[in-house]
C-alpha cells in the first residue's frame, strides 16, 4: 500500500491483515456477560466531546489550556517536536505501538504484538508461548520474527501542495490515482536517499492534505523477555474486549544496528541502539480520576464516513465478515487438532481472526444499541442546510454530499462480489506464486515505474516475507483453509466468476473433484521450500510462463483478468481521492465556523490521545453480581487486582495462571506494589482515552510522561468506537504496577528491572 489513497471505502481487507489483537469479555461469575440486554441508544455528550480525539502532535498546542487543566505537566508546544521528548520514545512496530525503556534500545510493548515472534521461536520441545520467556542477558535475546521492524519517527513534512500541484479538475478516477501516486513515489525516493530510513506519504482528512514522514527502520529485533501466555493472555478469547480484565499483556523486545550505529540486519556484531529519548518507567501507576495519555500508531478510524457507508458496513459487511471470520478460525481449529508443530504455526493467525470476528459481533452490538446514524443523516441535512444558506459555500460544495453518495452506490454494487474475490488467494501458496510472478513481470520495468511493494526499495521485505511463510505454513491446513474460500467462490452466480480461475479447474470446483485437484496440486509444487521461492524471485517471466509448477501456473493463467479487477479499484480509488478531500472541506469548513478542531481519522501514523482514569455504567442488566472490577450494582470501577486472578483460575486455559504467581498471591506477597486502596496489586485499569487498532502496545503516561502502563484493548461497549465516541468509549490498559510485579516476583526479570532504573532496593 502507498500513501493510504488505495483503501477500500468498506475496508474489504481490514479483516485479513493484521490479524493479531486486542481483547474482551468473559462468561464466569466474577465479569459482565457477553452479550448486552437492550438499552436507550448511546448519546454523544459534550463530557465525551472532552477527551475525544486521535491528535497529531502538531495540533496539541491548540488544545494546550485543556490538557493543562486535566493534568499534563509538559509543555505541548514541545511535544510537536518529533525528535524530542517524549515522542521521539514511541515506536511503531508496523502493525502495533511500543516505546523505548532503556538507553540501551529496550522497547516494551504488548504480549500479543510480540506474538509472532514468540510463536516463531517455539518448537514443540520448548514452547514459549506456554513457558514464557527471559534472557538473562543480551547474548540470549532471540532473533524475532522475519521482516519485525521497529520505526523510529524522525521527521514529518506537509507535502500537500507537490501532491496536488500534479492534479487536475479534468483528470479521470484512473488518471488521478497515477499522477497521486507517481507524485508520492518522487517523494519517497528522494527521502530515502538517506539511506537507513523508510519513508511514506500518509494522506490526511481523506486526501485534503498530505505529509511525508520519514522513519528509521531498525530491522534487527529481538526477543527479550515474555511471560508465559497464561498471564500474557490471561482470559483468552473468552475476557476478549471485556471488562472486568486481568491480563498481563505486555513483552520486552531490543533493537540493534550495526556497529557504525546504522540499522542493518541480524549479526552478532551488531550493537543495541542507543535512542536519543526512552521512557522513565514509573513505579506507581495511576489512581482513579488521574489524568493519562496515550502515544503512539492507531490503524485506521471511520469516524467521518456518510449515513450511507455506517448503514452498508453495520449492515452487510460487518456480519459477513463475523461469519467468515468465525468459519474461517474453526477450519484451522479443526485441521490442526492433535498436531502440536501446526498449531503453533497458526496460533498467531488463529488469534487474530478470533479477535476480529469478536470485534464484528461487538462492533454490530454497540451500532444496534447508539443511534449513529440517525445522527449521520441529520448532520448531511444540517450540512446541506448549511450549505444552502451561504452562497459562497453553495458555490464550493454544492453537489459534494450527492455526488460521494452516488460514488459509494457505485462501488458497492460489487462488493459481495469483490469481498470474495479478495479472498481467492488465500492459499500462501497461491498468494507467493502470485507474488513472484508480479515481481517478474515488475522488474521489467524501471524501478520508478514499478508498483509499490516491488520496488528496489521493498525487496527486503518482499524477501524476508517469502521466508517468513515457513514458519505459519503447513500444507494440509493450507489446503483447508483455501477449500473452504473455494466452496464460497463457487457459490456466487455464475456471471461473477473468474474466468481463467474456472478453466484452470475445469469446472472441478466442489466434492471429491477439488479435493484431488488440490492434494495433486500440494504435491507437486515446490513451493513449500524456502530456497526455491528465494530463487524465484531471480527468474524471467518467460520461466514463470514455462514453470509446471501448478500454482505458478494458476498465477500465470489469471494475470490478466487479477490486473483488471486491480485497475478498476485504482481507478474507483483515485475517484474517492477526489470527492473525499471535497466532502472533508465541507465538514472542516462548518465545524470551523462552530469554533470545534477537528482530528483527522487514524491513518497508522503518531498520534496521541488522552483521558482520565474512569469507570462507567454499562448498558442495563450486564452486571452480574459483585466482583474484582464492578460494584454488583450499577457501574464498573476503574481497576482490577490480584484477587481478580485468583477468582477466575480454573487451572484450565485460558484461566490458567503460572504456579509462582499463585503462590505470591496467596501468600499476599505485594512488595513493593501494594496499593492501599486497592489491597491489593492493582492488574489493569479503564480509561476514557480514544484508541483503536494499532494502539495496541502503545505507552499510557501521566502528565510527567512516564510510562504507568501499556493499553491493549477496549471495553465491549466501546468496539465500535472506529466509527463513533461515546460516554461509555473506555480503553483498558495494562498497570505498570502488574507488569513490574510479575517480572519481580514470578519471573524474575532483575537484569531488565535494573536495566530500566526500577530494580528494588538491595537493603
Amino acid at each position: 500500500m502507498n500513501s493510504k489513497i488505495r483503501f477500500r471505502a468498506l475496508g474489504l481487507s481490514l479483516a485479513v491483515a493484521a490479524l493479531a489483537a486486542c481483547g474482551k469479555p468473559a462468561n464466569d461469575s466474577t465479569a459482565a456477560e457477553a452479550k448486552a440486554a437492550p438499552s436507550e441508544p448511546v448519546q454523544a455528550s459534550e463530557q465525551t466531546v472532552s477527551t475525544e480525539g486521535m491528535w497529531m502532535p502538531r495540533q496539541l498546542p491548540e488544545l494546550g489550556d485543556k490538557l493543562k487543566s486535566l493534568g499534563l505537566e509538559l509543555d505541548p508546544e514541545t511535544m510537536t517536536d518529533l525528535t524530542q521528548f517524549p515522542m521521539n520514545a514511541v515506536v511503531s512496530l508496523g502493525g502495533c505501538s511500543a516505546s523505548f525503556v532503556s538507553p540501551q534500545g529496550l522497547v516494551a510493548t504488548n504480549h500479543h504484538c510480540a506474538y509472532g515472534s514468540i510463536s516463531y521461536n517455539s518448537t514443540e520441545d520448548n514452547d514459549l508461548l506456554a513457558n514464557g520467556f527471559l534472557a538473562k542477558t543480551m547474548e540470549e535475546e532471540l532473533p524475532a520474527a522475519p521482516g519485525s521492524r521497529i520505526y523510529v519517527t524522525v521527521d514529518m513534512q506537509e507535502v500537500t501542495d507537490k501532491i496536488k500541484g500534479q492534479l487536475s479538475d479534468d483528470m479521470d478516477g484512473a488518471a488521478r490515482f497515477k499522477a497521486i501516486e507517481d507524485a508520492e513515489k518522487a517523494l519517497v525516493a528522494e527521502c530515502e536517499a538517506d539511506s537507513g530510513h523508510r519513508c511514506e506519504v500518509y494522506s490526511y482528512y481523506g486526501g485534503a492534505s498530505y505529509y511525508l514522514i520519514k522513519q528509521l527502520a531498525i530491522r534487527d529485533v529481538r526477543l527479550v523477555h515474555a511471560p508465559a501466555s497464561s498471564i500474557g493472555k490471561f482470559g483468552g478469547d473468552i475476557d476478549n474486549w471485556m471488562w472486568p480484565r486481568h491480563t498481563g499483556d505486555y513483552s520486552f523486545l531490543r533493537a540493534y544496528v550495526g556497529p557504525d550505529g546504522k540499522p542493518a540486519d541480524f549479526s552478532k556484531d551488531n550493537k543495541p541502539y542507543k535512542p536519543k529519548h526512552h521512557l522513565t518507567v514509573a513505579t506507581e501507576g495511576p489512581k482513579e480520576g488521574d489524568f493519562v495519555m496515550v502515544a503512539g500508531y492507531p490503524g485506521r478510524t471511520n469516524r467521518y464516513r456518510t449515513a450511507v457507508e455506517v448503514n452498508n458496513n453495520f449492515s452487510w459487511y460487518y456480519p459477513t465478515m463475523q461469519k467468515v471470520l468465525a468459519e474461517w478460525s474453526d477450519v484451522i481449529g479443526t485441521a490442526t487438532k492433535d498436531n502440536k508443530d501446526a498449531a503453533l504455526k497458526y496460533a498467531s493467525q488463529v488469534a487474530g481472526l478470533n479477535n476480529y470476528s469478536k470485534n464484528f459481533t461487538g462492533m454490530m452490538e454497540g451500532y444496534n444499541r447508539s443511534d449513529l446514524l440517525k445522527r449521520k443523516q441529520k448532520l448531511e441535512k444540517d450540512l446541506q442546510e448549511w450549505i444552502e444558506a451561504n452562497p459562497d459555500s453553495k458555490k464550493q460544495f454544492a453537489s459534494v454530499i450527492k455526488d460521494l453518495q452516488n460514488l459509494i452506490a457505485d462501488q458497492q454494487s460489487t462488493q459481495e462480489r469483490d469481498l470474495l474475490l479478495g479472498f481467492m488467494n488465500r492459499s500462501a501458496m497461491l498468494s507467493a506464486a502470485q507474488r513472484l510472478y508480479r515481481l517478474s513481470l515488475e522488474k521489467q520495468k524501471p524501478n520508478m515505474d514499478r508498483e509499490p511493494g516491488y520496488q528496489e526499495r521493498d525487496m527486503t521485505r518482499f524477501t524476508e516475507s517469502m521466508k517468513r511463510i515457513e514458519r505459519s505454513f503447513y500444507p494440509s491446513v493450507d489446503q483447508a483453509v483455501w477449500t473452504y474460500f473455494l466452496e464460497r467462490y463457487n457459490a456466487l452466480p455464475q456471471n461473477q466468476h473468474i474466468e481463467s480461475f474456472d478453466a484452470f479447474f475445469d469446472g472441478k470446483l466442489s466434492g471429491n473433484a477439488l479435493q484431488e485437484k488440490l492434494a495433486g496440486m500440494y504435491t507437486k509444487t515446490g513451493l513449500t521450500d524456502t530456497e526455491t521461492r528465494l530463487q524465484w524471485m531471480e527468474k524471467s517471466p518467460e520461466e514463470f510462463r514455462n514453470s509446471d509448477d501448478p500454482f505458478i501456473q494458476l498465477a500465470v493463467a489469471t494475470y490478466e483478468d487479477r490486473d483488471a479487477i486491480e485497475q478498476r479499484d485504482k481507478a474507483m480509488a483515485g475517484r474517492f481521492a477526489q470527492l473525499r478531500p471535497q466532502y472533508m472541506d465541507l465538514l472542516i469548513a462548518y465545524y470551523n465556523e462552530q469554533g470545534k478542531p477537528v482530528y483527522p481519522d487514524a491513518n497508522s501514523s503518531l498520534r496521541l490521545t488522552y483521558g482520565l482514569v474512569k469507570g462507567y455504567t454499562p448498558p442495563s442488566g450486564t452486571i452480574k453480581g459483585p466482583a474484582d472490577g464492578n460494584d454488583g450494582k450499577d457501574g464498573f470501577v476503574p481497576f482490577t487486582t490480584l484477587r481478580g486472578i485468583e477468582a477466575k483460575y480454573t487451572g484450565e486455559d485460558p484461566f490458567d495462571a503460572p504456579q509462582a504467581e499463585l503462590d505470591a498471591i496467596k501468600n499476599k506477597d505485594y512488595g513493593r506494589f501494594y496499593d492501599e486502596e486497592l489491597d491489593s496489586v492493582p492488574v489493569n485499569f479503564l480509561s476514557t482515552v480514544d484508541i483503536t487498532g494499532g494502539n495496541s502496545g502503545s505507552a499510557t503516561m501521566n502528565g510527567k510522561g512516564e510510562l504507568i502502563g501499556l493499553v491493549f484493548d477496549g471495553t465491549y461497549d466501546s468496539i465500535n468506537a472506529d466509527w463513533d465516541f461515546n460516554d461509555n468509549t473506555r480503553a483498558i490498559h495494562v498497570d505498570v504496577e502488574y507488569m513490574l510485579w510479575v517480572m519481580e516476583k514470578v519471573d524474575h526479570a532483575d537484569n531488565l528491572l535494573e536495566e530500566m532504573g526500577v530494580a528494588a532496593s538491595k537493603e
